[in-house]
């Protein structure tokens, strides 16, 4: 008896040893942190889900105060809970601090913002006093989606200058700063009430801390655009990123060159590569001793983003050049990167499991970069490739194609959140209801995702989208330019356009750090819809207005019935001809006739363009389509004569005219082009304007 009593003990004793060397973790937050909304926040908040994942090792607590701010003269300071006195009781060797959000209420930080940082550091060095060797973690504010009541009251900003902050306090405290935002931000439908998230969102919360503690980040990863095949841009320094686990040395070497680095705290590292020249095949290695990733027959040359709807996403085999253009299209030194989609926008109702991706911005297939040959062209964008091909032609170097290109899709599902948020924050709410957005938009959305009960089920069209599920996993991987075909889905509305378009280069600017990315559009073809030639003027403006673009004209290839002309050669090639004269200063036209300026004198309207040396029709005919007017809105047909390099457009119904327009019809067939016949754009002009 006395020996099992005796073994009792000890096994008690061994139990309380092990005990006591467990890593307290005590979880500091509001509501988030507590886990209030989730059904059963004991089991499914952020802190419980923690515990499980770093194991019986651990001793997790959850300290969260619903309604709890971190300023001291806020409305419930935190270091005036219960919840606060009993975690410095718990004296934690790990300290996590998610506090903030309730600050941004507006009887807080308005009045007490200069407080924030002391009152932070405050709080943490009370919990370095409980626990001198503990280790604090501080995490930037969880995402307040914009349907938050005080969103655009103040909730964003104040939000955004806590956050910088919040960085300050960890700077100055050399505490661990992880992102509670980036993980959470693209997936608004995890925080069913703009704020909160449900269960999956603790998860994610749950994960982000977990990888912060023991620096395990899934270990070496790359993104998905880095295969085998791919083309590198040529002549740049190249910023060569990925993820690893924390402290990880990683090495990379491509052409002569070796780089090392290592992974910061949060999984993150990068290198940068001087400029390569046009080339190859090189080999990319990239290793962190543990895992070696490499990639064989890598090109150097000129890589080009191509994007937009369904005239940028048609293929190749629907061309009325393909008989003839396809079976020669082998080249071994153009390659693409075609990222087609696993759910076309048909008319019909996506399933559950379909729905569920969709959220999850499991949009695209997955692809690879490959060589042009007859089977992989025929599938590929048909502008893309023209282009494509006559930059191969032209430079003679690596061409690399990037298409995404979404059919149906709106302008503003290609533009970052937040640029919207800022910007353009009344585009977000309740989008499928919303009159920005085109109503055939709205509709087919809506008829997709018919079957789904979830408050805030996405969809590829929605605002924000594609941008989140097609242009950020490229991870700003280096390109030379943009080529952009799309307007179709914003044409009911070109002032609302005008606004989105602006946003969207912006945006893409931002993303690639280049504020001057160039970018490349074509205007909307010719077709009976009203409103298009109102659009194709302002698409024309839009030259004016934003830097470093260009804009190619296709109403002459336009079908009056079909949105999705079929002859893309044209287009891919006037493409080719901005980019070669602009990037590469190649001595080629890279337009058609483009309006600079009227003046009237002698009852007559005198046009200059630019691009308009050699002024004829395309047909041999004489030029139509002008009209000349004293009032807007009241146009009569007019007769051109062609001086020069200047047209000459009168009326004899019109003595004092004041206005000229061409090819002012929605299918229209305008017949101007310059020396190299390539078409004019159809214009309005303005009194006292240019342009």
């Amino acid at each position: 008896m006395q020996k099992k009593l005796f073994y009792i003990v000890v096994l008690l004793f061994s139990i309380n040893i092990s005990a006591q060397k467990k890593i307290k973790v005590a979880c500091i937050g509001n509501s988030i942190t507590y886990g209030y909304t989730l059904p059963a926040r004991e089991t499914q908040a952020y802190p419980a889900q923690l515990q499980q994942m770093l194991g019986s090792n651990y001793d997790v607590k959850n300290f969260g105060k619903s309604g709890s701010t971190l300023l001291n003269r806020g409305h419930r300071p935190y270091m005036e809970q219960e919840e606060y006195y009993k975690a410095i009781a718990f004296a934690g060797d790990i300290v996590i601090i998610h506090l903030g959000i309730n600050d941004t209420d507006p009887r807080n930080w308005p009045h007490f913002r200069d407080d924030f940082v002391k009152d932070y550091i405050t709080l943490i060095n009370s919990f370095r006093i409980a626990n001198s060797k503990c280790r604090v973690i501080v995490a930037k504010l969880s995402p307040i989606s914009n349907l938050h009541p005080r969103f655009e009251s103040g909730t964003r900003d104040w939000r955004e200058e806590i956050q910088q902050a919040i960085e300050t306090v960890a700077c100055v405290t050399d505490a661990q700063l992880v992102d509670f935002e980036s993980p959470l931000y693209p997936y608004p439908f995890l925080l069913p009430d703009a704020l909160h998230p449900n269960q999956e969102g603790a998860h994610i919360l749950a994960q982000t801390v977990y990888s912060a503690i023991t620096g395990d980040y899934g270990g070496l990863q790359m993104p998905i655009i880095y295969t085998d095949h791919m083309v590198l841009q040529r002549d740049r320094t190249l910023q060569i990123h990925g993820k690893a686990n924390a402290g990880a040395r990683i090495e990379v070497t491509i052409a002569g060159q070796k780089h090392n680095t290592t992974a910061n705290n949060n999984g993150k590292w990068s290198v940068s590569l001087y400029p390569i020249p046009a080339g190859g095949p090189h080999t990319l290695i990239i290793t962190d001793k543990n895992t070696t990733l490499q990639y064989k027959d890598v090109l150097t040359g000129e890589v080009w983003l191509c994007s937009g709807q369904s005239n940028m996403e048609f293929m190749m085999k629907s061309t009325i050049t393909a008989k003839e253009d396809i079976p020669l299209s082998s080249d071994g030194q153009l390659r693409l990167f075609d990222m087609k989609v696993k759910w076309p926008t048909y008319a019909n109702e996506w399933p559950a499991s379909v729905l569920d991706s969709v959220n999850h911005l499991q949009y695209y297939k997955k692809t690879q970069w490959q060589s042009a040959t007859p089977q992989s062209v025929s599938e590929f964008s048909a502008v893309a490739y023209y282009f494509g091909k006559m930059l191969r032609d032209s430079l003679n170097v690596p061409i690399g194609l990037i298409c995404n290109a979404v059919g149906g899709s709106p302008t503003e599902s290609w533009i970052d959140r937040r640029s919207l948020e800022y910007e353009f924050p009344a585009i977000l709410k309740e989008w499928t209801k919303n009159d920005f957005i085109q109503g055939w938009v709205r509709d087919r959305a809506s008829q997709n995702i018919k079957n789904s009960s979830l408050k805030g089920q996405r969809h590829p069209y929605e605002p924000c989208y594609l941008f989140e599920a097609g242009i950020r996993p490229l991870e700003k991987f280096p390109i030379q330019g943009v080529i952009w075909y799309q307007g179709e889905s914003n044409a009911h509305n070109h002032l609302i356009h005008e606004k989105l378009f602006q946003l969207l280069v912006n945006s893409w600017r931002n993303n690639w750090g280049n504020d001057s990315l160039p970018f490349y559009y074509v205007q909307l073809s010719s077709i009976d819809r009203p409103s298009w030639t109102w659009f194709r003027e302002s698409q024309r403006k839009l030259m004016n207005k934003v830097k470093a673009t260009g804009m190619v004209v296709s109403s002459d290839q336009g079908d009056s019935l079909d949105v999705h002309p079929k002859n893309k050669k044209p287009i891919g090639t006037r493409l080719g001809r901005w980019a070669l004269n602009k990037i590469y200063q190649k001595p080629v036209t890279p337009s058609g006739p483009l309006f600079r300026n009227v003046q009237f004198h002698n009852g007559a309207a005198y046009l200059t363009f630019d691009y308009g040396k050699g002024l004829h029709s395309s047909d041999g005919t004489p030029l139509r389509t002008f009209e000349i007017a004293e009032y807007n809105g009241l146009f009569e047909p007019a007769k051109v004569e062609i001086v020069g390099d200047t047209l000459k457009v009168f009326s004899t119904k019109i003595k004092n005219p004041r206005y000229v327009r061409y090819g002012w019809q929605p299918f229209t067939r305008a017949n101007l082009v310059n020396e190299e016949e390539l078409p004019a754009s159809t214009f309005q002009t303005s009194i006292n304007t240019q342009h």
